[in-house]
């Protein structure tokens, strides 16, 4: 057995997927419950007092849009009233890097 099935491979064609991104991110609050979710797990309450301007019905649509994309994970524990936690799955870290790009570019540009 080689050690080259170990070992990453470069794609010879890199497909140009900004509409899937864009379509994974699409939704005005996307980028706002990302930035909390980037500090760690939270509540929905927690999410709603952080961003006091998002309604509940548009935050939980972009939770469900998100979990639905593998971006964050939801955890409903058997309390009452049932308490729901939102982490970011691995796919949903990996976003933290190229978030902070677009964050340093309006920083410098806008």
């Amino acid at each position: 057995m080689t050690t080259s099935n170990y070992v990453p491979k470069d794609p010879v064609v890199i497909e140009c997927n900004i509409e899937k991104a864009v379509d994974v991110l699409s939704g005005k609050w996307s980028f706002l419950v990302l930035r909390e979710l980037f500090c760690g797990t939270r509540r929905f309450g927690e999410l709603q007092r952080c961003i006091p301007a998002v309604s509940p019905r548009a935050l939980t649509s972009t939770l469900r849009h998100l979990e639905e994309n593998g971006i964050l994970e939801r955890h409903v524990y058997a309390t009452v009233p049932a308490t729901v936690e939102y982490k970011l799955t691995p796919k949903g870290e990996d976003l933290h890097q190229t978030l902070h790009a677009m964050k340093l570019w309006a920083a410098k540009w806008t």
